[in-house]
């Protein structure tokens, strides 16, 4: 009997590893295909925390066109990374349902904000990432975990203006842009942390960083608070990336080189942009 035994053993084992190797080889595509597209919808690096904390733990969801950094303590995308290029005939669907994402820890429902003087604010915007990634990608953006708690004056009017300014404006200017653009919270997180809708906790300001990637990048940063009237100059919330990374604790582009995020990162700078033509320019729904 026994040396019927070792040749069933060695052809299970044999079968194991060959399964084994499949999962790693698997394993392996996987992760290599995962790292390329999250490196195409990123310039320098998906952002990191400049110091570990409880606080800045988050995890990064994957969908069409546009990453989502989203922290399940604040139930908010600390940010959110997408690349936007010209298009021939720029344009979107109909407006999409938005959609609850059973990514999240916590249920955030589509009517979660009903009643609370809130508007879900996108932060990767429905037209933009439709125009460029198409319809699926436009339905992404109506998930709950691209949303955050936003005054109506800032997201129907100043935050919409900025968005526009981006694709209708700096796109065809450039060719290309990279947008970071996420909710900013007291430093202190016991300040915050009863101050929510539900389960999402409501940020006290918001961030968009527009780069153009190249030898000599350019990159602009707005810094909005909530309480606005939305009818104010695009470039009166001018602020330097530096201050917004001291604002979130993020770092926005780690691969960046030292010497070049002092520059880029360190300073605010309008020259090339035409920032002065469209600062005051109303909304397309205004």
């Amino acid at each position: 009997m026994s040396r019927l035994r070792f040749p069933r053993r060695g052809r299970t084992l044999r079968r194991l590893a060959v399964s084994l190797l499949f999962v790693i080889v698997g394993a392996g595509l996987w992760h290599f295909q995962e790292r390329e597209l999250r490196d195409s919808l990123v310039w320098m690096g998906v952002p990191e925390w400049q110091e570990p904390s409880l606080v800045g733990f988050h995890r990064v969801l994957r969908n069409e066109g546009f990453l989502v950094g989203w922290s399940d303590l604040r139930v908010n995308p600390l940010w959110v990374s997408y690349r936007l290029q010209a298009v021939d005939d720029p344009g979107s669907g109909p407006r999409p349902g938005f959609r609850q994402d059973w990514r999240t820890l916590w249920p955030i429902g589509t009517g979660h904000y009903a009643g609370s003087g809130f508007d879900r604010g996108h932060m990767a915007p429905n037209y933009a990432i439709a125009a460029v990634h198409g319809r699926d990608a436009q339905r992404d953006t109506f998930y709950m975990s691209n949303m955050t708690p936003q005054r109506p004056d800032l997201n129907r009017r100043l935050w919409q203006r900025l968005e526009e300014v981006v694709m209708d404006h700096f796109v065809p200017r450039f060719g290309a842009v990279q947008v970071i653009t996420g909710p900013v919270f007291p430093e202190r997180f016991l300040d915050n942390v009863l101050n929510r809708v539900g389960f999402v906790e409501i940020p006290t300001a918001f961030y968009k960083i527009i780069v153009i990637p190249g030898e000599r990048p350019l990159a602009l940063a707005f810094l909005m608070p909530q309480q606005v009237r939305g009818d104010e100059a695009l470039d009166d919330y001018l602020v330097s990336i530096d201050e917004v990374e001291a604002r979130t604790g993020l770092d926005f582009f780690p691969r960046l080189p030292e010497k070049a995020a002092d520059v880029l990162e360190g300073r605010v700078s309008t020259r090339g942009w035409a920032l002065e033509e469209v600062a005051n320019r109303p909304g397309r729904f205004e």
